[in-house]
């Protein structure tokens, strides 16, 4: 055996020896929780290692390295998988699909960097809504993606633009790029680009509605997401749907303020889940639990989710439930987060048609600062409304959503310090569907500039013990 192979070698150990060491790592963040909650474990990544280099990848920005990713992927697959390694450069990328027991390890100073033809992203031989995701798996088992490098969606290339989101001379910018304007100048449309990127639909309001997700993990189990820097997405960044044990730890999700639909971390549908550690500043909701409609065949609901020792700056809302919460939000607890500069800290959204029953809920010893709209909310007539659309058409529901009615209950707030924010509590329901109830908050500490304690209580019950709100201006 030669140096270089010795070095190979021990690298493959010491991976091995990391692994096992993390697994045992993550049973700390447990102790003392409110309830019982299934424990993560850390998915075993055979201890192989290749670099992209080896499979003919280029990190020069300008060589495609989409069949470099593929090739290296399937070369480790074919050996039982392994690591994945992405060393230093810029590498330019259209989609990258994991396989099983792939781990994809980005070095300090690596950037993938997706591709700004859209054409790339098209599936072929299939028709979908959406194109693929930048990065994704489907029904794989144990996936990694890890290292302290950057991951860029490049989602200006996707994303429309609200004028009165942006200053005059980021309109400028835009516009420079290429793209067409839509209702009398207060839309723009990533459209005819003139760096001659191709489009994919006949219009600029279909192509946008086909824009992917950073990375979008659907039916995977033992996933973890460690260190690396996720940004930019041309829609939601880190998206795992109906899978089970997922770490996400450490990792930085940001993306513009104005980012439309800029979610940061989404768990949809998922079960045994851990986020720690991790710093969002994004564009839309920062740490979001989603819960569909039952899929057959799929994980439904959310359970058994920690989330603990994270950082949220810019976000509509920094914790967030919903909007969909139809196959219920069960078992999870939020603890020593801090929240700065959300739109809003705690939110709790949701609508006839996408809700469900909410259980055992937990959220304690987080603090706030400089919150713009509310540091807690029920709301129960949200609806989405894309880019576009006329915001004074109401919605209107059939029978059949009727029965899908938001439920917020059994959840419990403590240990909440928050200064600055424009109302401290705001919670409504929907008059006689019992929406809002059997909620508790307890010893937290508002500073409001605008509203203390905002609950209908002809639509929502919250019951208030040890809680101060205090007037801004008075201090």
């Amino acid at each position: 055996m030669d140096y270089k192979q010795k070095l190979t070698s021990l690298a493959a150990l010491l991976l091995t020896i990391s692994l096992t060491a993390t697994a045992g790592d993550y049973n700390k963040y447990y102790q003392n929780l409110p309830v019982e909650i299934a424990r993560v474990e850390a998915p075993q990544i055979p201890s192989l290692t290749i670099s992209l280099t080896d499979v003919g990848g280029v990190g020069d920005g300008t060589t495609l390295n989409t069949e470099a990713f593929a090739r290296g992927i399937s070369k480790l697959q074919k050996q039982g998988g392994g690591r994945l390694v992405v060393p230093q450069g810029v590498w330019l990328t259209g989609p990258i699909k994991l396989k099983d027991n792939i781990e994809l390890h980005l070095d300090k100073n690596a950037i993938i960097y997706f591709a700004p033809d859209k054409s790339l992203y098209v599936e072929e031989g299939k028709k979908s809504s959406r194109v693929l995701a930048c990065i994704s798996a489907s029904k794989r088992t144990n996936i990694a993606i890890t290292g302290s490098g950057i991951i860029d969606g490049n989602g200006q290339q996707w994303r429309p633009v609200k004028r009165d989101k942006v200053s005059d001379v980021e309109w400028k910018q835009f516009k420079q790029m290429g793209g067409v304007e839509r209702q009398n100048g207060k839309l723009w449309y990533p459209w005819q680009m003139k760096d001659g990127s191709p489009d994919i639909a006949a219009e600029p309001e279909s192509q946008e509605r086909m824009r992917n997700d950073l990375l979008r993990l659907t039916d995977c189990r033992n996933v973890l997401l460690q260190g690396v820097t996720f940004q930019n997405s041309p829609r939601f960044h880190v998206h795992p749907c109906y899978s089970d044990n997922v770490i996400i730890d450490g990792i930085t999700v940001r993306c513009p303020w104005n980012a439309q639909n800029g979610d940061a971390i989404d768990l949809s549908d998922c079960h045994r889940c851990l986020i720690v550690n991790s710093t969002v500043d994004a564009g839309d909701d920062g740490l979001c639990m989603k819960s569909g409609k039952p899929h057959s065949g799929s994980i439904s609901g959310v359970e058994d989710v920690l989330i603990a020792n994270n950082t949220v700056f810019h976000a509509h809302g920094a914790f967030v439930l919903g909007s969909e919460t139809a196959s219920g939000v069960r078992r999870v607890v939020v603890r020593n987060c801090r929240f700065v500069g959300t739109d809003t800290g705690l939110r709790f959204k949701s609508g006839v048609g996408r809700g469900g029953k909410t259980e055992q809920i937990f959220v304690k010893d987080c603090v706030m600062t400089d919150i713009k709209d509310q540091a807690i909310i029920f709301q129960c007539d949200y609806v989405n409304r894309p880019a576009g659309q006329d915001y004074a058409a109401g919605p209107a529901f059939t029978a059949e959503e009727l029965k899908w009615k938001p439920d917020f209950q059994d959840i419990h707030i403590d240990g909440i310090t928050c200064r600055g924010t424009h109302t401290a509590i705001k919670a409504s329901g929907i008059k006689d569907m019992n929406c809002v109830h059997d909620i508790d908050i307890s010893n937290s500490l508002f500073v409001y500039t605008n509203t203390g304690i905002n609950i209908d209580e002809t639509t929502a019950t919250v019951k208030l013990k040890n809680v101060t709100a205090k007037d801004f201006k008075t201090k």
